[in-house]
């Protein structure tokens, strides 16, 4: 054999096996990074992917994307998923909370997220961030108020699938409606975000001296023995009455705002619609305080593909709410990582890296898809081939013309169209 056919022979294929990467302390998977395959190595075999060492098979078995790598990966990208189930969950009489941020989740840099829970009655005290508040309904009712630059109140009952959006410095409250409460998604337009840093009334009054309190409020001094000495953060308190009353209450002589801080989906007709599932596009053109964050709530059925396509304008923070899911991500210099999704999963992807998300389960796969962005924007692999000369895209993918008239000719978001 030549030098050049030995050569050949040698590096034809190339396979890269795991390397360590954890999500955190309680690391769920490892991937990719090992030597060069053989001639003929099969790297699907049961003898080539064995691993008679030190184990853990329950994670093994619920990652098989790090644990068994598609052929196709390479290189070494980035973590890019991690659970809320790992998230430490803060109790509290009247309901809990639990964040994925930077800490959690090195790669996602502009958002963070929050899962809140709040029984009937129970109340995530009156308060407001340094960062913008974007918020999904995931199950349940609740009732939140806030007012606005001009010191006019908003309040409204909110129910499943419905959005909320608090600007920064903006004060509010929410509390959990009967017969069970709620459940919620946070999203702050900062990765290292975190509920232990928000300014809450109760720490607020507890750090004020107590004569200060009572000049400012133009009490006694004694009539204020009874407030908290430390943060209350969620509480629980009875479940609010009728939702005109506080409405009228809180209004007051300024009136109500004029602004409104929710968007209800359900009234909302989807952006894009296909055999296979549906987009609903929520930025600021249709939900106009949001000017922070943009949205898609993407819904794919069983066998669909929210189709391979980028974002040019931020990076990608995704909750996946329901069904079963599977994304590769491609990053530059060849490398490519897949990874698995279920229920309650975060993912992230940097902006401009190529990637598609498939159904692998059985049920609709639901999914957030969120920017640090007033706008939303993707760019389709099929719209970008369709915009192309067809002869430089033959010339590319070695495509005969039959093959490259049966591409699709736009962006169908998700297929099969």
């Amino acid at each position: 054999m030549s030098d050049a056919s030995e050569k050949d022979a040698l590096t034809r294929r190339k396979f890269l096996g795991a390397s360590s990467t954890a999500l955190t302390s309680a690391t769920i998977l490892s991937a990719s990074l090992a030597g060069q395959e053989r001639s003929g190595y099969n790297p699907g075999s049961d003898r080539s992917r064995s691993d008679p060492g030190p184990t853990n098979p329950g994670l093994d078995e619920a990652n098989p994307d790090s644990n068994n790598p598609v052929p196709t990966d390479a290189g070494g990208v980035q973590t890019f998923k991690y659970p809320f189930s790992f998230a430490h969950k803060r109790l509290h009489e009247g309901g809990w909370s639990r964040e994925v941020t930077q800490r959690e989740l090195s790669v996602a840099t502009s958002l963070a997220g929050v899962d809140m829970r709040l029984t009937a009655g129970g109340v995530r005290e009156l308060h407001w961030h340094n960062a913008a508040e974007w918020a999904m309904m995931l199950y349940g009712d609740a009732r939140i108020t806030c007012i606005d630059p001009q010191g006019k109140s908003f309040v409204t009952d909110i129910k499943e699938g419905d959005l909320w959006f608090f600007p920064t410095g903006i004060p509010h409250s929410i509390q959990g409606l009967a017969p069970d409460g709620c459940e919620f998604l946070l999203v702050f337009d900062d990765g290292n975000f975190s509920e232990y840093a928000t300014v809450l009334l109760s720490d607020w009054m507890a750090h004020t001296p107590p004569d200060v309190l009572a000049k400012n409020f133009g009490v006694r001094q004694e009539a204020l023995a009874n407030m908290p000495k430390k943060e209350l953060f969620i509480f629980q308190a009875g479940v609010p009455g009728p939702l005109e009353e506080d409405r009228r209450v809180a209004a007051g002589a300024l009136g109500h705002s004029p602004i409104d801080f929710a968007f209800r989906t359900t009234e909302d007709a989807p952006t894009k619609r296909t055999r296979s599932g549906e987009v609903r596009i929520v930025d600021s053109s249709r939900f106009k305080v949001s000017t922070a964050i943009a949205a898609a709530i993407v819904t794919v059925k069983p066998g669909g593909l929210r189709e391979l396509h980028w974002h040019p304008n931020a990076d990608e923070w995704q909750y996946f709410f329901a069904g079963k899911g599977r994304m590769t991500v491609f990053a530059t210099g060849g490398r490519a990582r897949t990874m698995d999704f279920e229920t309650g999963d975060v993912g992230y992807i940097q902006k401009t890296l190529p990637h598609y998300v498939e159904n692998t389960g059985a049920t609709d796969l639901k999914f957030l898809e969120m920017f640090k962005s007033s706008y939303y924007q993707d760019l389709a692999l099929s719209e970008w081939l369709a915009h192309t000369p067809p002869e430089l895209v033959a010339a590319h993918l070695h495509l005969d013309r039959a093959t490259l008239d049966a591409l699709p000719r736009e962006k169908a978001v998700i297929v099969p169209d």
